[in-house]
Parts: structure tokens; C-alpha cells; sequence
């Protein structure tokens, strides 16, 4: 059998504990696992990409296993172009909730028509993970709220950081 690489899309602006459960979940299901960071000209995340591309590693470090197995990259385009330069045969989507499946399915569809030999796969967000949101995280991090409780400990003395000055 070949080995399955997978495709992470994400902002990950930051990273939060519920990226961290599906990069864990997605290493159980693929051999090699591709993070992929949205790079996008009209928007301006809070963290750069190299920024974005450390707290992933420092992520990756932690899960058993998940060294030597993962990829950071940017991409711009489409995901599922990105997914195809990359070998992927699998795109990793997260669920949240019943919003997300909405949306998702649509992204899915759109995909596989795209790319019918990349399958999507749904892996659902752990409940204690669940209501995190990397938005959210922002705001409560620019209000002056502690966000330690939703991101791993790197990130959230990035987050002190950007918003102390």
C-alpha cells in the first residue's frame, strides 16, 4: 500500500487546542500529514506565516509521533490544487457543528468535483475543543482576556506579546 498523504488546510491564525486535536487526529489517519497556511494578499492575519509555520512545529513536536510525519507550507490558490502539488489523496476538514457540516459539505462537493481523486474526510472536534475558535481567541487576546485555556502554551505568550505592545 502507498503511503496516504493527507491535506491540512487552515488560517491557523493562531493555532488553538482544536487544531492541535485534529493534527493528532489526522497523524492516525495518514502516513504523512501536509499543513497548508492560506496565504492570502487582501487579508492581514495577526500572526506571519513563518510565526504561524513555529507554533505548528512547536505543536507537532508535542504529539507522539507527529515529528518527521509533517509539512508546513503556504498556499494561495486553491485547495484543492494545493492538495494535488502536494500528492495528497485526502483533505482533513474539522467539525465543529452542524454549521460547519453545512459548510463543509458544500466546500466537499465543490472539491470532489474539482478533484474527484481527493476524498474529503470529516474528523469531528473533540468536546473539550469544540467552542474554540481562532477568532475568538483573537478577540479575547486584543480585549486583554486570557486566551491560555483554548491555545497551547507557546501561542498564548505570542498572543501577550502582540496585544502588550
Amino acid at each position: 500500500m502507498k503511503p496516504r498523504t493527507a491535506f491540512y488546510p487552515g488560517s491557523f491564525d493562531p493555532p488553538t487546542h482544536g487544531h492541535r486535536d485534529m493534527l493528532q487526529a489526522a497523524l492516525a489517519v495518514a502516513d504523512r500529514l501536509v499543513v497548508a497556511i492560506g496565504v492570502h494578499p487582501g487579508k492581514a492575519p495577526l500572526f506571519s506565516f513563518e510565526e504561524r509555520v513555529e507554533l505548528i512545529r512547536e505543536m507537532v513536536s508535542e504529539i507522539a509521533g507527529g515529528e518527521g510525519r509533517v509539512d508546513v507550507i503556504a498556499f494561495d490558490g486553491l485547495t484543492v490544487d494545493a492538495a494535488r502539488d502536494c500528492g495528497a489523496s485526502v483533505i482533513i476538514r474539522g467539525l465543529r457543528d452542524g454549521t460547519d457540516l453545512d459548510y463543509e459539505m458544500q466546500l466537499a462537493g465543490m472539491n470532489g468535483t474539482m478533484a474527484p481523486e481527493i476524498l474529503t474526510v470529516f474528523l469531528p472536534a473533540t468536546p473539550a475543543t469544540r467552542h474554540i475558535t481562532a477568532t475568538l481567541v483573537r478577540q479575547i487576546a486584543k480585549m486583554g482576556g486570557d486566551a491560555s485555556a483554548f491555545v497551547p502554551a507557546g501561542v498564548a505568550r505570542k498572543l501577550t506579546q502582540k496585544f502588550s505592545s
